[in-house]
């Protein structure tokens, strides 16, 4: 863990540099602020211990030079006595601690210690941060299994066509964040996304929310408004729940995206649009096309390009991923320290058919920890919306009574030959949770080789 100690006082500057590197720390000294600030530039400190009244710059100014170089120091400041008020006001601009003088080396030793160990969380969670981005996701949406690859590869593929485009799935399945993945890796990132949700607007103000109206256009309308399309110009507008949408509104939608013009509610002068359209639902909207509750000709127009989110009961194999990824998420949040999910619990997880989706996993998570202080999370501790299944899944993902369970682990174990990686693919379940059940019911994994 490397430091920076600045102190304009040699003898001290000594002092904490022969302290600090005996207890392990790769220390820097600086006798001043404004050399602080070039070494700050130079090299990567995770913590920095600065004197408060020195002439020249500071340590309240070399904290905030040192913060806009590295958001993530930890800036400890050594105070006298009297001026402790302005080091609490210097906590409050981001500091971390300080140390009153005279201290004891015990206690410079405690703070910077603990200084360090935030140093530390706060660097694994950026690195977990760029490990889930680079290897085991999309543009913030996690997930490695199959079938969210497939999904990664068409985003790939539509990100830079104009062609209005489909997402369909179930709620919290991550629509939006996938619409979103696409405009801010496609050709019209640098424009604005505008995102509307359509069964949240009254039926009565939906074509001005979407077109937009002029002033005295109907009783309310006390000034010019401009809608979302107006605003999306350049960019990308988001229609999400557009099953809802009133079939007179569909009509007007419809005309829209075939003259790329709207006009305001009240007017009758065209405004050309440059705007890349993306819709979204969770209902199956050929039904509702048969039952003629949707337009077949606006249905044709918005599915150019179809993506179609699988349920995460569809992508089990992605639930240790996405625990791991909130957990992460969350323990930061709410300043909590390390905190793993127990193979009982993990299993538990991987068992229950999230009706909710990726969303319920996220809030059940975040639930689970704001309410728990211990270091691991137990089966008991997850706060479920109602039991869930005890089913396990074979590797065609059907669904298997318990009392199977143990016939399905030997069978993939022997068409795995005793490989736990591949037989907890063909179950559909992670690597960590069959170890558990292997264990479970005695069973010796050699014996299958």
């Amino acid at each position: 863990m490397n430091i920076l100690v600045v102190d304009d006082e040699k003898p001290q500057l000594n002092i904490l540099n022969d302290i600090l590197s005996d207890a392990g720390y790769e220390v820097s000294t600086a006798y001043n602020g404004e050399d602080a600030v070039n070494l700050l530039g130079k090299g990567n400190f995770a913590i920095l211990l600065t004197d408060l009244k020195m002439p020249g710059m500071d340590g309240i100014k070399l904290l905030r030079q040192a913060l806009q170089i590295n958001r993530e120091i930890q800036v400890i400041l050594m105070t006298a006595f009297g001026s402790i008020p302005s080091a609490v006001n210097a906590i409050k601009n981001g500091a971390y601690d300080y140390l009153t003088k005279p201290f004891q080396k015990d206690d410079l030793l405690k703070v910077v210690s603990h200084a360090a160990e935030k140093a530390r969380l706060l660097l694994e969670n950026r690195r977990l941060k760029e490990e889930i981005s680079q290897r085991h996701g999309y543009h913030n949406i996690i997930g490695a299994s199959k079938v969210m690859g497939e999904v990664y590869r068409l985003i790939e593929r539509v990100k830079n066509v104009d062609a209005t485009i489909l997402i369909s799935g179930e709620s919290g399945t991550g629509k939006e964040m996938v619409a979103r993945a696409i405009h801010s890796s496609g050709s019209r990132k640098e424009g604005p996304f505008v995102p509307i949700n359509c069964g949240a607007i009254p039926e009565t103000l939906i074509e001005s929310e979407l077109f937009g109206h002029e002033k005295g256009s109907f009783t309310g309308a006390s000034q010019t408004h401009m809608g979302k399309f107006e605003q999306a110009q350049g960019g990308t507008i988001f229609l999400d729940e557009i099953s809802v949408m009133p079939l007179a509104s569909q009509v007007r939608l419809l005309r829209v995206l075939q003259e790329k013009k709207i006009e305001r509610v009240g007017s009758n002068q065209s405004i050309d649009l440059d705007v890349r359209v993306m819709a979204a639902t969770n209902e199956d909207l050929q039904r509702k096309v048969e039952q003629k509750q949707f337009r077949p000709d606006l249905f044709h127009r918005l599915n150019v390009f179809a993506i179609q989110l699988p349920p995460l009961r569809e992508r089990r194999e992605d639930i240790p991923l996405l625990a791991k990824h909130f957990i992460q998420k969350f323990r930061e949040r709410y300043d909590k320290g390390e905190m793993t999910l127990s193979p009982p619990a993990l299993a538990k997880l991987e068992q229950y058919h999230f009706p909710g989706n990726v969303r319920e996993l996220e809030n059940i998570l975040e639930k689970t920890i704001v309410l728990s202080d211990r270091n691991v999370i137990e089966e008991k501790d997850l706060m479920l919306s109602e039991p869930p299944s005890s089913a396990v899944f074979s590797g065609d993902g059907v669904e298997t009574l318990p009392k199977k369970e143990l016939e399905f682990i030997k069978k993939a174990l022997r068409e795995s030959k005793g490989s736990i990686k591949q037989a907890s693919q063909k179950l559909g379940i992670s690597y960590k949770t069959l170890q558990y059940r292997i264990k479970k019911h005695g069973l010796d994994r050699r014996d299958f080789k």
